[in-house]
């Protein structure tokens, strides 16, 4: 049995990649950061599994990290543990240098000084980001990098100190330069989550109108759920390479809006250029999406469109047989729609619940 240790376990790709890693037969452990609020949502269902483990640890502490990969004696680590949110990033750039950055220093240190740097494969969770301000498209692992915000800098490092200690110490590690990536699991703060919640909340009645910002913002969306299972078949590969895993297609934020208010029963219809642009419903002419400046940053990467065909000659990985652009809509926006709803009912319950009480109906 292999034994396998993710970073940011109770993020989104962290909690698909236990569930895969489980599968496939591994004593999985996850690290988690000491909390007084219960964050782990996503793995709770996993818990309690005979061949599931959690530790305490913390990418800025680094005795914390030699101490958990000292004892777990990982054959496989998977680095998924980050400040994630590009727009955070600007607001605390010191804290995701130290986390992305020299986080990633630290894990790659602690296999060494635990004597297992001929024995432990290390997957790093890299970024399309690092193309930034791109210089050509699509993007393929000989694309130059132009990192564009303080979290894309901080990702530059920690893919070259991989790349450094692989070559330096012959160690077997790895990054993957995934593109992005959703799935009902992304937290709310992203705007593909905060598009498909809004679709399900206007469509209920919860919300009036979805504020964004650039709308004509290009990407390659793939689903979370695929993407794992290439992670895994990069630690599994002769040889330790970095790999960018895609889908090779590219969509705008503007699509995405349209599918996620389709898959609800809303067309819509766009009027307008750049800041004055507008999404009504074409049936009503109710206006549902507004741009906001208040959601541009500082430098804005707009053309993000990934290469996959280095881990489909090499790997075997196939996007164009995993989820579908609008499949990856759908399936947010159906979870979506059960959460709105099931708020809507807690909610209908608890403002009527000293009625219940007094009718007898709930004791």
């Amino acid at each position: 049995m292999k034994t396998a240790l993710i970073t940011g376990i109770t993020g989104q790709d962290g909690s698909f990649l236990a569930e895969f890693l489980l599968e496939k037969g591994y004593d999985v452990h996850g690290t988690i950061r000491r909390s007084s609020v219960d964050y782990r949502e996503r793995i709770a269902h996993l818990e309690g599994k005979p061949h599931f483990h959690l530790h305490y640890a913390d990418l800025g502490d680094s005795m914390s990290i030699i101490q958990v990969i000292g004892k777990v004696k990982p054959n496989e680590i998977y680095n998924l543990a980050a400040q994630s949110h590009v727009q955070v990033s600007f607001d605390s750039p010191e804290f995701t240098a130290d986390v992305d950055a020299t986080g990633v220093l630290r894990i790659l240190e602690a296999v060494r000084q635990c004597s297992l740097a001929d024995t432990c494969r290390i997957y790093q969770a890299s970024t399309s980001e690092l193309y930034g301000k791109v210089e050509e498209v699509p993007q393929s692992e000989k694309t130059p990098f132009h990192p564009y915000s303080p979290y894309a800098v901080a990702k530059l490092y920690g893919f070259w100190i991989v790349k450094e200690y692989r070559e330096a110490y012959n160690m077997f590690c790895c990054s993957g330069i995934l593109f992005n990536h959703e799935s009902e699991r992304r937290g709310e703060t992203f705007v593909t989550r905060k598009i498909t919640l809004a679709a399900a909340r206007i469509k209920q009645g919860k919300q009036d109108k979805l504020y964004l910002g650039n709308l004509s913002s290009l990407r390659d969306w793939g689903y979370a759920k695929d993407y794992v299972e290439c992670m895994w078949l990069i630690l599994q590969n002769k040889t330790p390479e970095d790999f960018v895993i895609a889908t090779g297609e590219q969509h705008s934020v503007r699509e995405f809006c349209y599918y996620a208010f389709k898959h609800v029963g809303i067309e819509l219809e766009f009027k307008g250029e750049d800041a004055d642009e507008k999404g009504y419903d074409k049936a009503t002419g109710k206006v549902l999406i507004e741009v906001s400046k208040d959601f541009y940053r500082p430098t804005d990467v707009v053309n993000l469109w990934g290469d996959p065909s280095k881990a489909k000659k090499e790997l075997g990985w196939d996007p164009t047989k995993k989820t579908s652009f609008e499949q990856l809509v759908k399936l947010m926006v159906e979870a979506d729609m059960k959460k709105v709803a099931a708020e809507s009912a807690a909610e209908y319950v608890k403002t009527n619940l000293a009625e219940y009480l007094e009718k007898g109906i709930v004791k």
